[in-house]
């Protein structure tokens, strides 16, 4: 096999793999608002307007108010679980008071 065959194929692997990673883990944007939740040792937690619930991983300390309107791109982690059970586990890409 030529080197520019190995290295087209190569790259169209490449390109696949990360389509399936971009697909299988979605980034949402949205609005919506803190909630503190008493359970599982308290933790915070962005309710979307839409009635979704997201668990976020690395919310700043400085957005951790009960009932903080926020604007919010965020990832969802298939691969990560958390004890708390209450929506899907994020990573916050961006995160904006409104």
């Amino acid at each position: 096999m030529s080197k520019k065959k190995a290295f087209i194929l190569l790259s169209l692997f490449l390109l696949l793999f990360l389509f399936t990673q971009y697909c299988s883990n979605p980034w949402i944007t949205g609005r919506g608002r803190i909630v503190f939740l008493g359970f599982e040792g308290g933790f915070y937690g962005i309710e979307a307007d839409n009635g979704e619930h997201y668990d976020p991983i690395n919310l700043p300390a400085n957005y951790m108010i009960d009932g903080l309107r926020v604007k919010f791109t965020v990832k969802i982690l298939t691969d990560v679980y958390s004890i708390h059970m209450w929506g899907d586990v994020v990573e916050i890409i961006s995160i904006k008071k409104t």
